[in-house]
């Protein structure tokens, strides 16, 4: 299956991995493009290209190293080579050594935003943008604002569209954000053609210049998607994207209503509209805090739970994730860092916990997190998700594969959802001793355990199904009524997508990470 192949192939690369292997191929089909004349070789000129992209990554990478260093912080290179790539398609190349010097100049600001511009561990605003108009504050403040380089995002192009699309569909599918991607597209392309129509351009031309010839695309999939400036709930997301679209089409909805609209020394609307996105995420989100270990402990062979007292109460809603970031534990990282996305298992109140499935070798993070003793803290900077069940009560099925029984043991024990009194648990397993056990039999729910043999322990009333795998089959023999349930899926990549097309109406709850 395509959908599992792909997954299985994105799912080994972390997420900036997957980002800056997608813009590094881009900037070799500009280069391509540029050299057989499909770019205009007038501006487009190969040592301008790639003399001007050496400016952006020495001098992004080198004031990374020493920002981090001075404020005795590990350095992410990947994050400062994104950042790099993403300029690069915003300017013109160049080979004039003051546009290069203010160049050198955009990359560095962009950079310190990542460190100057932050709360609770995560940066407000897409650095690239932020750079940018931090510069074009720098140059209205020395007076000589006509003088710096001007973006011209000029990988918003025909030629390069297809590309562009190609990349943006792998981001996304890592990401798995489409929803607010699709909205701000389609608001974005819908404005711009309706001001162009409004300035008697036909309504097929207008859509193919917004798509053509503007950075729709780029902005959306590869800018708008940025995870430490997501807003944490899907309307949230929607509202942002929204906000965006009218910011980003604003200079032409304008004069098509007879105004010349000057943004100042602000910078220009793309990048202004990706600022106002940042700006709603972090309104809609709430503040994080530090969490203090209480205990960490084993449920079954290969799984670790860690018990955190909040320092300031966390907000959540059973079902939903918190992002825990473990960099200042003095751990040593990997290439996938030491922040993560994990599930919340226990109900909202004074406590909370998560749980993780370690295989060996275990990444930073997890050899990190096992490692945590009671009294050690960490930092929660997130919490977020759409993995809720409704408020109207509803008979529900509920497929979990492994580790993903987690955010079902948040909702199953949670006060809110005591009116749910007829809900079944497919749950799949090779775990012996099954993880959770015990609080799974202290719910109202009815279990069906899927697993090679009936562990030991197991509550008599679960019912056991012999298999190594959860299938549609095997789903419709335990649960005849399955069609008339509200369903939840919640597992590894592989299993979920291979249940998906069965299961059509089932909300997902997929681990992505990043």
């Amino acid at each position: 299956m395509i959908a599992t192949r792909l997954d299985s192939a994105l799912g080994r690369l972390p997420m900036y991995r997957v980002v800056s292997g997608a813009l590094g191929a881009l900037v070799l089909v500009a280069l391509v493009l540029a050299a057989t004349g499909r770019l205009d070789r007038t501006v487009f000129g190969l040592p301008a290209m790639l003399l001007t992209l050496a400016v952006l990554v020495v001098a992004s990478v080198a004031a990374n190293q020493a920002v981090a260093r001075l404020r005795g912080l590990r350095p992410h290179p990947e994050s400062a080579l994104i950042t790099a790539l993403l300029l690069w398609f915003l300017y013109w190349p160049t080979t004039d050594p003051a546009e290069l010097a203010w160049l050198g100049l955009v990359a560095v600001l962009a950079t310190l935003s990542k460190y100057v511009l932050v709360r609770h561990a995560r940066h407000l605003f897409n650095p690239a943008a932020a750079g940018v108009v931090l510069l074009a504050l720098v140059g209205w403040a020395a007076g000589t604002p006509e003088s710096l380089p001007f973006t011209t995002w000029w990988i918003g192009s025909q030629v390069l569209l297809p590309w562009v699309v190609v990349a943006g569909v792998l981001v996304l599918w890592r990401v798995r954000r489409v929803l607010h991607v699709a909205v701000f597209v389609v608001a974005a392309t819908a404005l711009t053609a309706g001001a162009l129509h409004d300035q008697a351009l036909p309504w097929a031309d207008g859509l193919r210049f917004a798509l053509e010839s503007s950075p729709v695309v780029f902005f959306a999939a590869l800018m708008l998607t940025e995870p430490l400036t997501l807003a944490p709930r899907r309307p949230h997301q929607v509202l942002a994207a929204l906000v965006a679209a009218v910011v980003f089409t604003l200079p032409l909805t304008a004069l098509a209503a007879g105004y010349l609209l000057d943004l100042g020394p602000i910078g220009g609307s793309y990048e202004i509209a990706l600022l106002a996105a940042n700006l709603v995420a972090f309104a809609c989100g709430q503040r994080g805090t530090h969490l203090e270990v209480r205990a960490v402990r084993p449920i079954g062979a290969d799984t670790v739970e860690v018990a955190f007292a909040p320092h300031r109460r966390l907000r959540f809603l059973p079902g939903q994730y918190v992002e825990l970031d473990l960099g200042a534990t003095g751990a040593a990282s990997d290439r996938r860092g030491l922040r993560r996305i994990l599930s919340i298992s226990s109900p909202p109140g004074e406590e909370i916990t998560v749980a993780v499935r370690v295989t060996d070798p275990p990444s930073a993070f997890k050899a990190a997190l096992q490692a945590l003793a009671p009294g050690d803290r960490v930092r929660a900077t997130l919490v977020g998700g759409d993995f809720v069940w409704s408020r109207r009560e509803a008979p529900l099925l509920l497929v979990a594969g492994g580790i993903g029984v987690t955010p079902y043991l948040s909702q199953l024990r949670a006060e809110r959802h005591r009116g749910y009194d007829d809900v079944v648990l497919v749950y799949g397993t090779t775990a012996d001793p099954v993880p959770y056990a015990d609080e799974l039999a202290a719910t109202a729910a009815r279990v069906v355990l899927v697993s090679p043999t009936r562990p030991a322990g197991v509550p008599d009333d679960w019912e056991h199904v012999p298999g190594t795998d959860l299938s549609a089959e095997l789903i419709a023999a335990a649960v005849a009524d399955r069609h008339r349930r509200r369903t939840y899926l919640s597992g590894p990549p592989r299993m979920v997508n291979a249940l998906r097309l069965a299961l059509p109406r089932a909300r997902v709850d997929q681990f992505s990470g990043y």
